[in-house]
């Protein structure tokens, strides 16, 4: 009897039997299944789309079409101006502090944009490069959100877990801040926002490192106790200032615990749509792998060896194995130490790897979600063995935003 890894190989194999490889494709059920647990885990609390995860309009709206997702977290001010100008969301609220002149300048002269998109800041310098580029009196109010840093810092900031974000830490920074946009003509404070990266970015059971899974779930633990606390407080300071519309959190790794704040009113996800490597090592929730990408096999160097042409698409962080593609299918390949995955070519390894014939496809699977489509200029959509549609990706359209 065939396994399901085996299903899932014939059944995409079938599905782009017809397509000259490289491609990508996403496994529409799997797709789904991914929204309807993310949304279980939310509790009931809105779910906000991170655009950069998934880099696909028609995916997007795809997301946004399910009750129980809400808005869009863009990574950019131009890409989220595009968002709202095709009419994909009226809700965009950008996850990082923008210096887009051009961009700033756009949503300065409309006011439906200015209406539809919440700029982030965590320093008053960045209030002063706006209105350097249109004052206030000459533009709509401009919606800016609050970003709170949510690293945890230990013995007195010497020991630091989380990414390095926002200089506003603080409850007391936050109170100060949220002061100062009050105090400002042109900005309206709407939200505030805190991205528990440490928790909803790192998995607590990394395969193949079983002593460090017991580690990161410790510290986790501390963080979100920490984090549960000085949030509440750094929004009862805001709210001091401002009548704030959200309190956005989370990631794909945290929606259920982010959801249980109760002073978070939405939790962002969108890796979790599509299931990337980086995913395989949380114990809570493992999403459905959706997204993958085919190599074609072009030569069999030795036994044991078959080499795809291609393949070297690599996920950003620290460089490490953990941002190389993994072989998915057929099941038993591995990548090779010495080359990883390569620019032109990616050998492969392994049993399997004798089975190969010229032509035969390796599928693989992306360490991060929508950096995936950043190499391809579209996606097939599969249901069952058929690809029901092609949708482009933002690079299909012509945009490549960072």
């Amino acid at each position: 009897m065939a396994t399901d890894s085996e299903n899932l190989r014939h059944r995409l194999d079938r599905a782009t039997r017809h397509l000259d490889p490289p491609y990508a494709v996403v496994d529409l059920a799997a797709f789904d299944t991914n929204s309807a647990a993310l949304i279980a885990r939310a509790g009931g609390k809105p779910l906000r789309v991170a655009s950069k995860s998934l880099r696909s309009r028609e995916l997007i709206a795809r997301a946004l079409g399910r009750a129980g997702w809400q808005g869009v977290m863009a990574f950019t001010l131009p890409e989220a101006i595009w968002l709202v100008r095709t009419g994909i969301t009226a809700d965009a609220l950008v996850a990082y502090p923008t210096v887009d002149r051009g961009a700033l300048a756009e949503l300065a002269a409309d006011p439906a944009l200015a209406a539809a998109i919440t700029l982030m800041v965590d320093d008053p310098d960045q209030l002063d490069f706006h209105d350097a580029v249109r004052p206030p009196g000459s533009r709509p109010e401009l919606r800016v959100c609050l970003d709170l840093d949510a690293s945890w810092r230990l013995l007195g900031g010497r020991v630091h877990v989380g990414v390095r974000r926002s200089p506003v830490h603080s409850a007391q920074a936050a109170g100060r801040l949220a002061a100062t946009i009050a105090a400002r003509p042109g900005f309206r404070l709407v939200g505030l926002m805190s991205y528990e990266a440490q928790i909803a970015g790192v998995g607590d059971a990394p395969p193949g490192q079983a002593a460090l899974g017991p580690v990161i779930r410790l510290a986790q633990r501390g963080s979100y106790r920490e984090l549960l606390a000085r949030r509440a407080a750094a929004v009862a300071a805001v709210r001091d200032h401002a009548d704030l519309e959200f309190v956005n959190g989370g990631g794909t790794g945290s929606v259920a615990a982010t959801s249980a704040d109760p002073t978070v009113t939405e939790v962002t996800a969108g890796s979790g749509l599509y299931g990337p490597t980086l995913f395989d090592g949380y114990r809570a929730w493992r999403p459905t792998p959706a997204a993958f990408f085919a190599c074609a096999v072009v030569r069999r160097p030795a036994p044991g060896l078959a080499t795809v042409l291609g393949g070297g698409w690599i996920a950003s962080g620290s460089a490490s194995r953990s941002r190389l593609p993994r072989p998915w299918l057929p099941t038993g390949l591995t990548l090779v130490g010495t080359e990883g995955a390569g620019e032109v070519q990616t050998p492969v390894a392994g049993d399997t790897a004798d089975r190969l014939r010229l032509g035969d496809r390796v599928w693989f699977r992306h360490a991060k979600s929508g950096e995936l489509c950043e190499r391809v200029n579209e996606l097939h959509l599969v249901e069952g063995d058929q690809v029901v549609a092609t949708v482009p990706t933002y690079r299909g359209e012509g945009h490549a935003f960072l």
